[in-house]
Formats: C-alpha cells, sequence, structure tokens
C-alpha cells in the first residue's frame, strides 16, 4: 500500500521565515537525525526546502513550524505522470487538464486554491505548461508528445502555431479600467469582431443603457457586463470566463447564461469554458462538468467529464466513484430546505416596520409594512439598484425615511455590509480581540462562529493581506459576534467557494434557530438563498421607482420573482439542490403551464 503513495511537500514561501525561527522544522524531522538532507534551509531563498523522495510523511515538520508553512500530503502514485504543470520546489502543481469539445460548455467546479485559474490559465495560452519539470521546461513538441490520444494533442498542437484565438474575462475585473480607456460604445467596437449577433448581445446584457458612461466609472456589476460583452464580441476560438456571475444579480445571471449560450449556438465550432460557484448558473449553462479536487495550495487534480447533473452531485458528495476515490469526509446537501415552505408562525413575532418610503436623489423605493419572527431569517430577492441594501440600512436606522413617513423602531442591530474594506493594519488574531472582544464576546462564538467558519487558518494573516473570500469570513463572523436582535447582512456568498457557500449558510442559519435571533439578507446566488430563506420579499423595480412587498412563504415569494424571469426551477433528488429547467424543455414548459416557477 505504502508504495503506491508519494508524498508532496509544500512549504509557503509566504508563511516561512527561517530568519525569525531556530529551524525547528529541520531539527525535529527523524530522517534528518539520521544523517540524510530531507529539510534544508536555503539562506539565500529564506526559505526550508523538503526532499520529496526522502520524506516518510510523519508530520512532525508540520506540527513543529510556528508559522504553520508547511504542508505535507499523501498523494497516489499513479497519477504523478499525469502532472500538467508545477511552480517550483515545494510549490503547487496541477494533475491532468478537462478535456475540450467543439460546440459544448465546459462547467469546472472546485474549491478556491485548486487551480481551476491555473488550467484556465493553461488552455488560454497564457501559461506553458512545464509537466512538472520547472528547472528545465519542456518544448512545444514534448507537451504536445505528452497528449498522445487525447483531443488536447490537436489543441495544444494548434495553439503552439499561434492559429488559435482566446478571448478570457479574467477573474478580478478591477484591472479592465486600468487597461481600457474611454467610454463603454467606443470600447465595445472590437476589431475584427463577431458582428452577426452584435445588438443581441449588447442589448441582452444591458449595456446600451451604459453607452455614455466612462469605464473608470463603472460598478461591478456595470464593469462585469462590460467584461462579458467584450469577450463574446471577439471573433475567438475559444470563450474562457473565469467567475462569471461576481457582482450580478439572478437576472443578469441569467441572461448572460443565455447570450453565451446563443453566441455558441451561432459559432458552433467554439470551445467554451466557464469556471463558477453559482450552483444554479453552472448547471443551466454547461453540457459537461468536470470537477477539481484536491488541497488548497498543495494540488489539484481535474476530473474526466460527466454529464451536468452527474458532476454537480459527484462533487457536492465528495465521492468519485469511475476512481473510488473520496476527496471531502462528508457530503454537501440541502435536505434541511424541506422545513422552508412551512415557515413557524406559532413563533413569536420580533418586530414589525411599518409602510415607509425613501428618496434619494431620482430614485424611490417604497416598502409594504411587514414583520419578523424569532429565528427568522428573510431573505431579499431582486435586482441590482432595486433598494434592497438601502431597505436593510433603514431597517438598521443607517438611514432615515422620508419626513412625512412613521419612523422606523430602533433595535440592536449588527451590520455585515455589502463590500468589506481591510482597514485595520494588524492581524486577524488582534482583529478578534480588539473588536470583538471589546463589544463582548458571544460564549459559544468559536464552536459556531469560529470553527464552522474556518478563520483558525486565517488567525496569523495581516487583515490587509485577506483575499476576497477571507475577508467574508471574517466580516460575517464579527457580524455574528455581536449580541444583538437584528442580523442585516448583505451579500454573504461574495468572493467564496461552493463548499464555503454552504458552510455559510449552515452557520448563518443555524445561529439564527438556535439563538432565537432575527435576519434580513441581502442575497443574488440563488442556491444560497433558498438555502437560507424561511421568507422572501420580492422587490419590483421600474426605472428610477421601486416597490418591495411584505414578506411571502419562500414558494409563493419565489414563484413570483422567477415568473418574471420567466425561468423554471426543479429540486434535484439526490441532495435536494435546486436547479434551473432549461429553456422550453418538457419539465420548463409544464411548469410554466402550471403556473409553478419554483418547485
Amino acid at each position: 500500500m505504502e508504495k503506491s503513495i508519494i508524498r508532496i511537500g509544500i512549504v509557503s514561501s509566504e508563511k516561512c521565515k527561517p530568519s525569525k525561527c531556530q529551524f525547528e522544522c529541520k531539527k525535529n524531522c527523524p530522517v534528518v537525525r539520521t544523517g540524510k538532507f530531507c529539510i534544508q534551509i536555503d539562506i539565500s531563498e529564506n526559505i526550508a526546502q523538503i526532499s520529496e523522495e526522502l520524506c516518510i510523511g510523519c508530520g512532525i515538520c508540520v506540527k513543529k513550524c510556528p508559522f504553520e508553512a508547511i504542508t505535507i500530503c499523501n498523494f497516489p502514485k499513479e497519477l504523478n505522470n499525469k502532472k500538467i504543470h508545477q511552480f517550483g520546489l515545494n510549490s503547487f502543481r496541477l494533475f491532468r487538464l478537462p478535456n475540450l469539445k467543439q460546440g459544448q460548455v465546459l462547467g469546472i467546479i472546485g474549491i478556491n486554491g485548486i487551480g481551476k485559474s491555473t488550467a484556465l490559465k493553461i488552455l488560454a495560452g497564457k501559461l506553458k505548461p512545464n509537466l512538472g519539470n520547472f528547472t528545465n521546461p519542456p518544448q512545444w513538441g514534448e507537451i504536445i508528445k505528452n497528449f498522445r490520444g487525447n483531443d488536447l494533442q490537436g489543441f495544444f498542437n494548434l495553439l503552439s502555431k499561434n492559429k488559435l484565438k482566446i478571448s478570457i474575462k479574467p477573474q478580478y475585473i478591477d484591472s479592465i479600467s486600468d487597461n481600457i480607456k474611454g467610454s463603454v460604445e467606443k470600447s465595445l467596437v472590437v476589431k475584427n469582431s463577431f458582428t452577426k449577433i452584435r445588438e443581441e448581445i449588447i442589448q441582452t446584457l444591458s449595456l446600451d443603457l451604459i453607452y455614455e458612461k466612462d469605464i473608470q466609472t463603472l460598478s461591478g456589476g456595470e464593469l462585469q457586463r462590460f467584461a462579458i460583452g467584450f469577450v463574446l464580441l471577439q471573433n475567438a476560438d475559444i470563450f474562457l470566463f473565469d467567475e462569471l456571475t461576481s457582482y450580478l444579480d439572478v437576472k443578469q445571471r441569467i441572461e448572460a447564461a443565455k447570450i453565451i449560450r446563443k453566441v455558441l449556438v451561432e459559432k458552433s465550432k467554439a470551445y467554451v469554458i466557464v469556471v463558477e460557484h453559482d450552483l444554479a448558473i453552472i448547471d443551466y449553462l454547461s453540457s459537461f462538468i468536470c470537477c477539481i479536487y484536491g488541497k488548497p495550495g498543495a494540488y489539484g487534480v481535474v476530473s474526466v467529464p460527466y454529464t451536468v447533473k452527474e458532476g454537480i452531485n459527484i462533487f457536492l458528495s465528495g465521492f468519485i466513484p469511475s476512481e473510488n476515490l473520496r476527496f471531502r469526509d462528508n457530503a454537501l446537501n440541502f435536505s434541511f430546505q424541506k422545513n422552508n415552505s412551512n415557515s413557524n408562525s406559532t413563533l413569536e413575532i420580533f418586530f414589525s416596520y411599518p409602510k415607509f418610503e425613501k428618496t434619494l436623489g431620482s430614485f424611490f423605493l417604497k416598502v409594504e409594512n411587514g414583520e419578523i419572527r424569532k429565528s427568522e431569517i428573510i431573505v431579499l430577492l431582486g435586482e441590482n439598484g432595486s433598494g434592497k441594501t438601502t431597505f436593510v440600512k433603514l431597517i438598521g436606522n443607517i438611514l432615515k425615511t422620508d419626513e412625512n413617513c412613521q419612523k422606523i423602531q430602533k433595535m440592536r442591530i449588527s451590520y455585515k455590509p455589502q463590500q468589506i474594506s481591510p482597514v485595520f493594519k494588524g492581524s486577524v488574531k488582534k482583529l478578534i480581540s480588539e473588536k470583538i472582544l471589546s463589544i463582548g464576546l458571544k460564549e459559544n462564538f468559536k464552536e459556531k462562529i469560529f470553527k464552522p467558519l474556518n478563520l483558525e487558518l486565517l488567525l496569523e494573516k495581516k487583515v490587509q493581506n485577506l483575499s476576497g473570500g477571507e475577508l467574508q469570513r471574517i466580516g460575517i463572523a464579527m457580524c455574528l459576534a455581536k449580541d444583538c436582535e437584528i442580523y442585516l447582512i448583505d451579500e454573504p456568498s461574495a468572493y467564496l467557494d461552493l463548499e464555503q457557500r454552504i458552510k455559510v449558510a449552515k452557520t448563518i442559519k443555524n445561529f439564527i434557530a438556535e439563538e432565537e435571533k432575527s435576519s434580513f439578507v441581502v442575497e443574488h446566488d440563488f442556491m444560497m438563498s433558498t438555502y437560507l430563506a424561511d421568507k422572501v420579499i420580492v422587490f419590483e423595480k421600474k426605472k428610477d421607482f421601486s416597490k418591495a412587498g411584505i414578506p411571502q412563504k419562500v414558494c409563493d415569494g419565489m414563484n413570483l420573482f422567477l415568473k418574471d424571469l420567466e425561468i423554471t426551477f426543479r429540486r434535484d433528488l439526490t441532495n435536494f439542490r435546486p436547479r434551473i429547467n432549461k429553456l422550453n424543455s418538457l419539465k420548463d414548459r409544464e411548469q410554466k403551464l402550471e403556473g409553478r416557477y419554483f418547485y
């Protein structure tokens, strides 16, 4: 059994600080004590180096390192010859690549730090695969030979000769405004563009409404739609989308998926690859699915392609039957949703709010009266700019209602804003001790919030160096840690991967129920919305006017919301996740005839 396993040793260049430690990893290594050079300290590079061939996997160095800079993993030996890329000694490596098919949409799902963006960069020609040989990278001839008998052989042959035109939407869109100057209209005049359905692309993504705006002044959602439109307008052979739905509301996500499908119909020989964390959208958009599993920051393995249903269910179950491999201890499911449609009306009404109005410049929001009970979560559904964040701030008395309206009762509230800025200059550990302890730490903070959100791994990190997902988890933890009556949480899924979204949703749901508190949540991820909601409030927007209805049962509110989007949902019988029916499919037509847009 041992001969079929190899070691992967990872040393974090950010965390490893030989100048500030006593070389504990080397001093305590049993292999080093026998006289072998299993661990050495490279003073010139200021980093420890581990010999994976000599490592016995005892894990002592992992435990002794004061900076938690070392990771040791066991890995199947038979997969080692399928290495696609390794960044350096004791660094991240990717095994296998997804098989591409012309005229099909390949969906890629996996957690953060597992190699999804690395795989996209290789397929986009931005990163030349070194097949694990980082000291003497191979030439294209050797790379192409490595993929003999595989569809990727022909793909890399064309890529090496620059015969493929590639259009890629990056994961982080903030840099777009640095590279593209001028107005939206001017920037969308693409040389050698795909003009056949140009107007349809622009109108579907509502880009004509922001024609006059300068790229530098676009909001996150506008910039995302511009990036998608800019990519689709290219006369390309390969379209790559890294995190398609960030900053977009549900309607915009559906429209983006529809227009990508439409472009693929017109360009039937094109390749389309989408990396996405919104399960409902990638289910709706994809033709087949590849899962990427492994250990974040250490290695990632790309699975063979599966049908959409099978691929997503395999990822959620954490088990790949064809390889007899389990990559997660526990399956992710949505079984507790069964109770969502039957809101417990016997619970005490905790807070009521009157009808009120709010004017912000030319925008006018009208809100119907409502109430929320103990242990209840109300999810706010609506387009971007329909007043959801404004509603939350009015409930929390962060903003005041118009003068002629009845005032909203003041409650003890905790607010997690939409955007989180890392202004604190110390470590996460210092932030928790100063900010959270000063407001009175809840007794069960560690068990109910700290551990489920995996914050222990972030304690030594500087707050200003945290990623978007790490900041999001810290923000949610700080919000829930306050002993308040109402928790206002704005877009908790932003920057989180699929697994983290489910953990965050479970944490929020369990906390509100067990502590008998109440919460208003703004969320665009449909999976997370249905996971959290006990009731929903639907926001209906027409130009500069928006109306928020009364809190409704999940089924009734979702029906109203989805009818406007002209899409229907069903529930997967295996794990109860929400699935969008393909447009004009038999199930879609049946549910629309019955007026049942939501399961």
